[in-house]
């Protein structure tokens, strides 16, 4: 009997586990507004060809603050961890 009602135990949190992760998945993806930019077949082959996929982008990245950004990046100072 106990070895009954821990499987069930284990089972039903795997279930809740299950269960939680997909309505976080749907929740978000309904906040984000669908599925977002995906890679078709034809995408592919683009890349193939020519080595880069260019998309039309509303907002494209500007590589300038990128740049400048990863600079600061790597100037900023490390401490060095403490000893514990």
């Amino acid at each position: 009997m106990y070895e009954f009602t821990v499987a069930f135990l284990c089972a039903l949190l795997v279930g809740l586990a299950v269960t939680s992760g997909v309505l976080l998945r749907r929740r978000l993806r309904r906040q984000r507004g669908g599925a977002g930019p995906s890679v078709d077949d034809e995408a592919i082959q683009a890349i193939l060809r020519r080595g880069v996929l260019v998309t039309e982008e509303e907002e494209p990245l500007d590589l300038g603050e990128i740049e400048e950004e990863e600079r600061r990046f790597w100037l900023e100072n490390w401490d060095e961890p403490e000893e514990m």
